[in-house]
């Protein structure tokens, strides 16, 4: 378990390192509402980038949540304003199918024996066209729940933060739970490290296998709610490449690849660091936001040969 110690240990040094930076370059930077408005602005991210840190634990893939997050905001929009359901029995439905279609691809990646890179991949595609299937053109929402979600701030020591960085906040919190502390969480870790060593353990890979990707649609689909709340539209084009963002955060905290080792919490500090870069930029306020992408992938490089060279170290202390 060192390698993700470690690795956990270099992104929040990073994230303070950026943040120091911050406040010696651009005044008030650092101030307590600047900060929350990281969680603020990410919020429907580091839910996403939770149950992407789940399936990559597990040695899987998920490309579809972005796609799932935009076809949640289409058909809660759909429902809400021609439909003219309860907004609670919406958010509801939205989150059975998040959960259902992330399910489905889990049996299909276990029980086909498929690639789960392929499986979602399809998935994205076919979320996504799904949105256009409803509607080519945004759907404004204003239903008085989701306008109140959306307005209402929550104090906090003297700042304060949305509802909906207080659900991602909650949703990380109850996800690190059951990855350290259930028998569900040290499954999937069991899965990551070798499947078929698992199997041999007599773990229930398959049930493991649909379940992990069901959490991952049900956040995503969490995710496309709270988008919601932010954006107060459903739109076919939201979140596009938000599934790649996901990735990276969950790498940049310290999740290896492979699978099988890295912690749940540090999916927040990754997501934390992706916005403290966009942040820094909007205060520089002369660069272009495609030096947002240029940074992180630089960034992902460099994580993604570390964990390497520290696999490679470990394979040959043992």
């Amino acid at each position: 378990m060192a390698s993700p110690y470690f690795t956990s240990l270099v992104t929040v040094v990073l994230l303070a390192v950026l943040l120091a930076a911050g406040g010696v370059a651009y005044p008030g930077f650092l101030s307590l509402q600047v900060l929350f408005n990281l969680l603020i602005d990410n919020a429907f991210l580091l839910v996403i980038a939770v149950g992407m840190s789940f399936v990559i634990l597990s040695g899987g893939i998920d490309l579809s949540v972005g796609s799932v997050l935009a076809l949640t905001t289409m058909i809660s929009a759909w429902l809400l304003q021609s439909w003219h359901l309860p907004p609670l029995l919406v958010i509801a439905i939205a989150l059975a199918l998040g959960a259902g279609f992330g399910a489905a691809m889990g049996a299909m990646i276990h029980y086909f024996k498929l690639q789960p890179f392929i499986v979602t991949l399809a998935g994205m595609f076919l979320a996504r066209g799904l949105c256009y299937l409803i509607s080519i053109n945004s759907i404004t929402i204003d239903d008085p729940l989701y306008v109140a979600m959306s307005q209402t701030q929550l104090p906090v020591l003297g700042g304060f933060i949305s509802p909906g960085a207080l659900i991602a906040l909650l949703t990380l919190a109850a996800a690190v739970y059951v990855a350290h502390c259930t028998p569900f969480g040290r499954a999937i870790y069991a899965v990551g490290g070798s499947e078929q060593s698992a199997l041999m353990m007599g773990l229930r890979v398959g049930r493991t296998k649909v379940l992990i990707y069901a959490f991952s649609g049900f956040c995503a689909a969490l995710a496309g709610v709270l988008f919601s709340f932010y954006m107060l539209s459903g739109y076919g084009l939201h979140a596009q490449g938000t599934e790649l963002d996901a990735i990276a955060a969950v790498v940049i905290g310290g999740t290896l690849l492979s699978g099988g080792y890295g912690y749940v919490a540090g999916s927040l500090s990754g997501v934390l660091v992706l916005g403290t870069i966009q942040t820094l930029i909007a205060f520089d306020g002369t660069l272009s936001s495609w030096w947002t992408r240029i940074v992180i992938g630089g960034l992902l490089f460099v994580f993604c040969v570390v964990q390497r060279l520290m696999a490679l170290g470990a394979g040959r202390k043992t």
